[in-house]
This record gives structure tokens, sequence and C-alpha cells, in this order.
């Protein structure tokens, strides 16, 4: 007997993520759990509070808290997209890894964040602004990651 592949299904759940500062963030639109949990390799359960202050994010989680930049969150669709200023902000961002090898791209966490949120995506329409979200932010990625993506998106669209 053939089995049939579950339906995407949209899980609901209490956010975690509480503004504590009157001045909000221009980059606090992109602040998600998911990219909480792949930046620190946490389950959802395990966050506590992500708070997001006026300059930075505190996230407690278990075994976890920490200060982490704005600029250190990917994209998302369903908000305004970045402007030229907050790819800026990204560049500085990452120019201050120790790592030469990485001081021109996002972490590579990032890639797995997209790909998971390909997978995610409810449907057509939804898949195609997040392709157009990753081509809008293609200096992000090392060649290699983009082809994953891209691979990612063919997979999925198929």
């Amino acid at each position: 007997m053939l089995s049939l592949p579950t339906p995407k299904a949209i899980v609901i759940r209490e956010s975690k993520i509480v503004h504590k500062s009157l001045t909000i963030n221009p980059l606090a639109r992109f602040v998600t759990e998911e990219a909480v949990c792949l930046m620190f390799n946490l389950k959802p359960e395990s966050i506590y509070v992500v708070e997001c202050w006026r300059y930075m994010v505190y996230v407690h989680a278990k075994g976890v808290s920490k200060f982490v930049s704005y600029a250190d969150f990917p994209p998302i669709v369903g908000v305004h997209p970045p402007t030229q200023a907050e790819r800026a902000k990204w560049r500085r961002r990452w120019r201050k890894q120790l790592n030469p090898e990485y001081r021109k791209q996002a972490p590579k966490w990032w890639t797995e964040f997209f790909a998971e949120e390909f997978w995610q995506a409810p449907g057509e329409p939804a898949l195609q602004s997040w392709r157009d979200l990753v081509e809008s932010i293609k200096f992000a990625f090392n060649e290699e990651s983009l082809q994953t993506l891209r691979k990612e998106l063919l997979y999925i669209s198929a």
C-alpha cells in the first residue's frame, strides 16, 4: 500500500519573541525562533525567551544566554524586503568574523535556514517569494551554498 505524503501544516504556538524597547530596530522584523534554533543548534522547546532590545537581541534558552546582533539574522518573506542600508549592516557584521574565508559571506547556517524555509513553504507562490528573496541576496552566499539552495528549490518545485 502506498503511503500518502503528509500535507504541510502550519504549526501555531506562542511566540517567545518579546520587544523590550520602545524604539524597535528595523532589523527586528527578521528575528525568528527558527533562526535562533539554527544559530545556537537548539530545539524550539528549549528557547525560554528572545528579547529584542534597541540595538541587540538577547537569547535565553536551555544552556544559552547570549546577546546577538540584529545583523546576524537572515531576511524572511512576509515583511518588507531588506534595504541597501541593511545589506551594508550584514556585510559589516560578516567582516568581523575571525576566519578570513568567511568575511565576505553569510554564516553557513543561513543556507540551512533558507533550505528549511523552502520545505515549509505552503505553496508555489510562497516558494517563489523565497526564491526571489534568495536571488536578491545572492551576494551573501558562496557559489557552493547558492548551488545547494538552487538544487533544493528545483527538487521541491518538481
